[in-house]
């Protein structure tokens, strides 16, 4: 994890380029963010332009460090066109998700990389399943996929709770994005990795069912 190959680099500075244009054009940053309302009118572009839009410096640098440390295992066991479909493809699922769970929400509004990065997440985890990953808080390693199983747990919680000014289901639309495009992408996964695809897919159906039930 951690190199920086051309598509890399050049989705970063997208980031970097659109949002600093947003922080310092707050006509740019309305205009081009998620929002139900005007996406409703026919502005689907939103769904694609708030992707490469950010709150603020601390928010485009974890995305940033987040897709930094993820993207190369996905680029080294796919490709980098590839690569550029995950992310792109998690971003409009993040998006499309957030939309259908917000769509009575006149002026329901997000921006972020967060959909995309999930997305290229849960690809990663889901072609290095037994990958080891440290978070700042926990002094011991953790399995990519236990990791993965309690990130989209968590923003279930999220989601129903309403925690924090964060679009938790942007992240779990972009999460099942990155799932259902590597495995699209790469079916011998179900030869090598069946238990893994199931497991990874149990916070998926979970989601589903308690939308089903009127829980969420």
């Amino acid at each position: 994890m951690g190199n920086l190959s051309i598509v890399t680099i050049v989705i970063i500075a997208a980031n970097v380029i659109i949002s600093y244009k947003g922080f310092n054009d707050f006509g740019f940053f309305e205009k081009y963010k998620f929002q139900v309302g005007p996406v409703q009118r026919g502005e689907q572009i939103r769904m694609f332009s708030s992707g490469f839009l950010h709150a603020d410096t601390q928010h485009l640098l974890f995305n940033m460090v987040s897709l930094y440390f993820f993207a190369d295992v996905v680029i080294s066991n796919l490709s980098s066109i590839q690569f550029l479909l995950v992310y792109l493809g998690s971003l409009m699922v993040g998006s499309l998700l957030s939309f259908y769970f917000h769509k009575n929400e006149y002026h329901y509004s997000a921006v972020g990389a967060s959909g995309a990065v999930s997305g290229i997440i849960y690809s990663a985890i889901l072609l290095q399943p037994g990958m080891s990953l440290y978070m700042f808080f926990i002094p011991i390693p953790i399995p990519a996929y236990l990791f993965g199983i309690g990130y989209l747990l968590y923003s279930i919680y999220g989601m129903k709770n309403r925690i924090g000014n964060i679009g938790h289901d942007a992240h779990f639309g972009g999460a099942i994005g990155g799932y259902v495009i590597t495995l699209l992408l790469s079916p011998w996964l179900f030869e090598t990795n069946l238990l893994m695809i199931v497991l990874l897919a149990l916070p998926i159906a979970l989601l589903f069912v308690l939308k089903k039930l009127g829980k969420i």
